[in-house]
């Protein structure tokens, strides 16, 4: 009997009726002959609730009991989910990330798994059970209760999956699919309905909030299938999977905005040999996630700026910590700038198509956004530009790139 894993994010429980629609679901997917694991968010705006109410009481909360404080707010959603499945006439039974043995490090409020021990929820679905799963949380070895950031109930759901050898993973949601880009900018946005992991994977990490990165790593490590679709009907949505060769006829698949993004820039760093290390290697102790890192020379090549982007949420620390490495290491000052935001083109038809480059920076150009860094890989340009220009730059990179038009293979 083959396993499906369905995630359930805050909006698709954010109440009673929703919760019986999506008890619904999972009792039609277990008469249809499958075993059903499902996995909740918080219902609603639960989360962003205990935030703010401890910043009330703390505007500086210690990350351990914000993440006690927060997971709670998926142990409602399991639990009222079980009563629901029961009322309906059915077996279900809740657990916590900890009580299925979810251990993750410890890094509080965005900890990564380490390991899932399946065999309490294979014993409770040969039970006949459905097994509802608390996402977004884990236990260390020691038994500290963690949380895997924003949007990790995604990454709990495709790692159980994995675990689980799960048939397929639907994650179900307000939208309907994975989109061309953020329809509420762009209203001509298009679903697709085949996505590449890597492709996936890059929107993700770059803005597109449908989908948590860490979640396609998972699904693309282990090849779980995963089908992004709307908790509101029965129609498919998007199927992210492996590269296909068809895929790479499509140049550009989609166009992403990263907002939350700060710049931290070292001025006057000694430009000698192993410094970027040590400056790297103390950010990285502090789990500070760093995406672009920029370098510019002067002086005859004895000094030199070293820039990086981060996250808002990351920024206050990165610039305590850059601060006493201008200290120890004799760099003139830190400067940040919290006014960035980060434009990027995703496609795996990059790899054998040219001009993509300059074709987005005509655009931009034409429209008079200053461009302050680029970066590239083989399937993404991304560059960083004014935040206030954010939203025209991806209206203009969408049409440019007539991402409007369904491909001719109809992926």
């Amino acid at each position: 009997m083959s396993i499906i894993v369905q995630k359930f994010g805050g909006t698709s429980v954010a109440d009673a009726e929703k919760i019986a629609r999506a008890a619904r679901r999972a009792i039609r997917t277990k008469l249809a002959g499958h075993q059903v694991v499902m996995v909740l968010s918080a219902m609603g705006k639960t989360t962003d609730h205990l935030v703010a109410l401890a910043n009330e009481v703390n505007p500086d909360p210690p990350q351990r009991e914000m993440d006690m404080l927060l997971t709670t707010g998926e142990q409602v959603s399991i639990s009222l989910m079980a009563m629901a499945i029961s009322a309906a006439g059915h077996e279900a039974i809740s657990f916590t990330g900890g009580q299925v043995g979810l251990v993750t490090d410890s890094a509080h409020t965005k900890a990564r798994i380490r390991s899932i021990d399946a065999q309490r929820i294979h014993s409770q679905l040969d039970a006949g059970k459905v097994v509802i799963v608390a996402g977004f949380q884990g236990i260390t070895e020691e038994g500290a209760i963690t949380t895997l950031g924003r949007g990790g109930s995604d990454t709990t759901a495709v790692a159980l999956a994995a675990v689980l050898q799960a048939a397929e993973c639907e994650i179900y949601t307000d939208v309907d699919g994975v989109y061309t880009t953020d329809p509420r900018i762009v209203p001509q946005a298009r679903k697709m309905n085949y996505i590449s992991y890597d492709e996936m994977l890059e929107l993700a990490s770059l803005g597109a909030g449908v989908m948590h990165s860490r979640s396609i790593e998972f699904g693309k490590k282990y090849n779980v299938p995963i089908h992004v679709r709307s908790s509101l009907t029965d129609a498919k949505g998007t199927f992210i999977v492996a590269e296909t060769p068809g895929m790479e006829q499509i140049v550009v698949r989609g166009v992403t905005l990263k907002r939350d993004l700060a710049r931290v820039e070292l001025v006057g760093v000694p430009n000698e040999p192993g410094l970027a290390a040590r400056i790297f290697a103390r950010i990285a102790e502090h789990n500070i996630v760093v995406d672009d890192i920029i370098q510019n020379v002067y002086e005859q090549g004895r000094k030199a700026n070293i820039g990086f982007t981060t996250t808002l949420a990351d920024v206050k620390e990165a610039r305590v910590l850059c601060q006493q490495l201008c200290n120890e290491l004799g760099i003139r000052d830190v400067e940040t700038d919290e006014n960035v935001a980060k434009i990027s083109i995703v496609g795996i038809g990059m790899k054998t198509h040219t001009g993509v480059a300059s074709r987005m920076f005509k655009a931009l150009g034409e429209a008079k956004i200053n461009i302050q860094n680029i970066s590239t890989s083989e399937i993404v340009i991304g560059c960083l530009i004014d935040k206030k220009d954010g939203e025209q730059a991806v209206r203009l990179l969408h049409e440019a790139f007539e991402l409007d038009k369904a491909p001719a293979n109809n992926e």
